[in-house]
């Protein structure tokens, strides 16, 4: 392993280990029907590199909103039009691309500018569910509690994929073998992302499997405390309710890491094991993950690897 590769986790031990992450802030153009250019947000982890506009091939016959393919550093990479995906109007053009990789895939997304790189708590972050915006799964307050703070929408990665390219996303939902779970236990699995939930759900219907789904690391946290103290009273404990624990990693108001971590240390919950299921893919993440004390880690979205990874952590 490299030193860069060592500084990295390092870095993000730090961060995480005080409940932060960093957002590279960016800006797709005019809203429509005004001249308000708002911020945008992505985790810096997922972005892979940032380039001034390269030359871009376009495809015979690719979707609306694929801009075409980049030849960078010789992979080949599709250029995702995002201002169109989002309905803004880049009136300074798209000079710039985000590199990602993201859920196995590598993929770049052409945006107007690139503004800065903020470092936020996840508290700072709200689940943008319900509020009507539907390719958005939260809302970071940049500037914390501050009254006037400055909001960035953080995109749903996972759903814009799944928009642009529906064929990739079909088959990955099946699995061939039921899992069997300890007789009255469920998983408890926590997402923010709609699509990532309704994947997980179908995965884990397809293994018939009991599960309660929830849409942040807090409100699963709160769900096991509640569990923990229903088992209790009934004179069980928490492993005769819940099987494992199955979490994404980022997630508004409480990250999976955080989760993690508060299982791990939190007596009542000895012995649960807890997957991580995430589409920040990668050795560094692996290792990272390993340092929080998760039982296991797979990549999004493959039924068949994340049964597996759960057969697995199980049967130990």
């Amino acid at each position: 392993m490299n030193k860069s590769t060592m500084r990295d986790i390092d870095e993000r031990t730090n961060l995480t280990a005080n409940s932060m992450f960093e957002l590279l802030l960016f800006r797709l153009g005019e809203a429509p029907g005004t001249d308000r250019r708002e911020l945008f947000g992505i985790n810096v982890f997922k972005v892979r590199e940032i380039l001034v506009m390269p030359e871009i091939t376009a495809m015979v016959n690719s979707p609306p909103s694929v801009m075409g393919v980049a030849n960078i550093r010789g992979q080949m990479i599709t250029v995702i039009n995002l201002p169109q995906i989002v309905g803004t109007n880049p009136t300074k053009g798209l000079g710039i691309l985000l590199v990602t990789e993201f859920a196995r895939t590598t993929q770049a997304f052409a945006v107007e500018e690139v503004n800065e790189i903020v470092r936020l708590e996840w508290k700072n972050v709200l689940s943008a569910e319900g509020r009507g915006g539907g390719l958005v799964t939260s809302i970071a307050r940049l500037d914390g509690n501050a009254e006037n703070t400055r909001l960035a929408q953080v995109l749903d990665v996972e759903q814009i994929l799944r928009d642009v390219f529906p064929e990739q996303q079909a088959s990955e939902a099946e699995v061939s073998d039921k899992l069997h779970l300890p007789h009255g236990t469920v998983i408890l699995a926590a997402d923010d992302s709609a699509v990532a939930r309704m994947m997980i759900e179908q995965g884990l219907k397809s293994m018939d499997v009991p599960f309660i789904m929830t849409k942040t690391g807090q409100e699963a946290w709160d769900r096991l405390k509640a569990m923990a103290a229903e088992a209790e009273a009934q004179g069980k404990t928490i492993r005769d309710k819940v099987a494992l624990v199955l979490t994404d990693l980022e997630m508004p108001e409480m990250d999976g890491f955080t989760l993690t971590r508060n299982i791990k240390q939190d007596a009542r919950f000895s012995g649960l094991p807890v997957v991580i299921h995430s589409s920040l893919t990668g050795a560094t993440n692996e290792d990272h993950v390993r340092k929080v004390g998760a039982d296991g880690y797979v990549a999004k979205f493959v039924a068949e690897e994340l049964a597996q990874a759960i057969r697995k952590v199980l049967s130990r």
